[in-house]
């Protein structure tokens, strides 16, 4: 099955990490926790290892691994400003997931309450087996504009991934120094 979204997306051109094609789509509210029906939230914090780090996910009690797991593969320049980026994205619970969408932003510096993203993106991934990881390429470009404005921090960017389904949703945050 094919994935064409960033998960853990480290999406930046200079971080070369995320797989959405840059644009100015409107994907709406970021979600970034579970809603309360299902009694969790998201959010959290990680370091550029590269599958971030969340709050709670709202799944089965007991159980260890996050509802949600990713990583970059593989990252490949194809120009000043662009990427191809591999990444996985596996369901580690023991049930299906319905309706899973991918939200990724990515910020200039090392924080995520500006407005103002430097790349954003919505990737609706569908249904997702127990147990299975799906894999995609994807080539990722920023705008000059945008590379400088990374470049003015100092070579910091801040990425912000939601995995959400239709019963739990798991934010992942990762800071990298790219330059």
């Amino acid at each position: 099955m094919a994935l064409f979204l960033v998960v853990g997306t480290a999406g930046a051109f200079v971080a070369g990490v995320g797989p959405f094609d840059t644009g100015e789509e409107d994907i709406g509210e970021f979600p970034t926790q579970t809603p309360t029906a299902s009694g969790s939230s998201g959010g959290g914090g990680g370091d550029s290892g590269g599958s971030g780090d969340s709050g709670g996910s709202g799944d089965d009690a007991g159980q260890d691994l996050p509802p949600y797991y990713f990583s970059v593969t593989e990252t490949e320049k194809c120009g000043q400003t662009c990427r191809d980026v591999t990444v996985e994205l596996t369901n580690n619970r023991d049930r299906s997931a319905s309706n899973v969408n991918v939200y990724v932003r990515i910020f200039a510096g090392n924080e995520t309450q500006s407005k103002d993203p430097v790349w954003q993106g919505k990737e609706e991934v569908g249904g997702m087996d127990a147990g299975e990881t799906t894999t995609a390429t994807k080539r990722v470009k920023l705008s000059y504009s945008e590379g400088f404005k990374v470049r003015q921090n100092d070579g910091w960017i801040t990425i912000q991934t939601t995995v959400r389904s239709e019963d739990v949703t798991r934010t992942f945050t990762e800071r990298r120094d790219v330059l």
